[in-house]
C-alpha cells in the first residue's frame, strides 16, 4: 500500500484526486489538505510514500514544498499551468499532472511511482470503470468545472487557445491546448486525426477519402496529411477486405 498526501488551495481539485485515490487499490489517502504547512508536518512525523502537490500556493510554493520535504517521499505535481512542467522535472519529481486530471492519466502516473518501489507489492493495473470513465474540465468561471463522460463525446475541436468538446448536442469550450487535452484522455478510445480534431473511435461511420463521417455528427471531419499514416495504422486490426 503507498500512502500518499494531497495538497491544493483548490478544494474542488482536492475533491477530483481524493476521488481518483479511493478508486485505486493500492493507494491509501493519508491527509488531503489546502495547508501546506500542515502537510510538511505530517511527512516529517508519519510514513508518506507519495505526494500530491499543487505547484500555485499561497503561503509556499509547491516547487518549494519539494525542496523542503529534501526526498522523504516521491512526488507527483499538478498545474494548470504546462509551463511548469520543466521546473517540476529538474527537481527529480515522479510526473506532472495538468489540471483538470483524468483518471487514466492519473493511473499513468501512479503506475509510475508503484514501480520506483520494489518493497511494495507489485500493483494490479487498475482500470477505469464504466461509471468512472470521465473528465472534469475547467469553464472560466473561477471553482466551476463540468463533469463529461467520454462516452458522450461526439468530437473535440482546436479553436486558437480554447478547446471545443461537442457532447451530447452541447459545446463545452475549455482554456488549454488540444496537445495537452490529447495528453488526458486514454489512446484507445480517442484519436487526433488532424492538427484541429481528436475524435472518439466509437463515433466512426466511414471514410471518405480524407474525410471522416462520425455518428450523428454534421461537421467536416477532415484527415489530416501528417495524422494519416498513424490513423490507418491504428484501425487496420478492425478493417475487414
Amino acid at each position: 500500500m503507498i500512502n500518499c498526501l494531497i495538497v491544493d488551495d483548490e478544494q474542488h481539485a482536492i475533491d477530483i484526486l481524493t476521488h481518483h485515490v479511493q478508486q485505486t487499490n493500492f493507494l491509501n489517502l493519508v491527509l488531503a489538505t489546502t495547508n501546506a504547512m500542515e502537510a510538511l508536518d505530517v511527512i516529517n512525523n508519519q510514513k508518506i510514500d507519495l505526494l500530491f502537490q499543487d505547484i500555485q500556493m499561497p503561503e509556499i510554493s509547491g516547487i518549494d514544498m519539494v525542496k523542503a520535504i529534501n526526498g522523504k517521499c516521491k512526488v507527483i505535481l499538478t498545474t494548470a499551468y504546462s509551463e511548469y512542467a520543466l521546473q517540476g522535472y529538474e527537481l527529480d519529481v515522479v510526473d506532472f499532472l495538468l489540471k483538470p486530471v483524468s483518471f487514466p492519466r492519473f493511473i499513468k502516473a501512479v503506475q509510475k511511482v508503484a514501480a520506483l518501489m520494489p518493497q511494495q507489492p507489485a500493483a494490479p493495473v487498475a482500470e477505469a470503470r464504466p461509471e468512472e470513465d470521465f473528465i472534469y474540465v475547467k469553464t472560466g468561471i473561477k471553482h466551476k468545472v463540468i463533469k463529461i463522460n467520454l462516452g458522450e463525446i461526439d468530437y473535440i475541436e482546436s479553436l486558437k487557445n480554447y478547446v471545443a468538446i461537442y457532447h451530447e448536442g452541447k459545446k463545452t469550450l475549455v482554456y488549454l491546448s488540444l496537445k495537452e487535452l490529447e495528453a488526458n484522455l486514454p489512446a484507445s478510445q480517442f484519436i487526433r486525426v488532424h492538427k484541429s480534431y481528436i475524435i472518439p473511435y466509437a463515433r466512426i461511420m466511414r471514410i471518405d477519402g480524407n474525410q471522416i463521417i462520425l455518428k450523428n455528427v454534421q461537421a467536416d471531419i477532415l484527415l489530416g496529411e501528417t495524422y494519416k499514416a498513424f490513423f490507418w495504422e491504428k484501425i487496420k486490426n478492425k478493417t475487414i477486405g
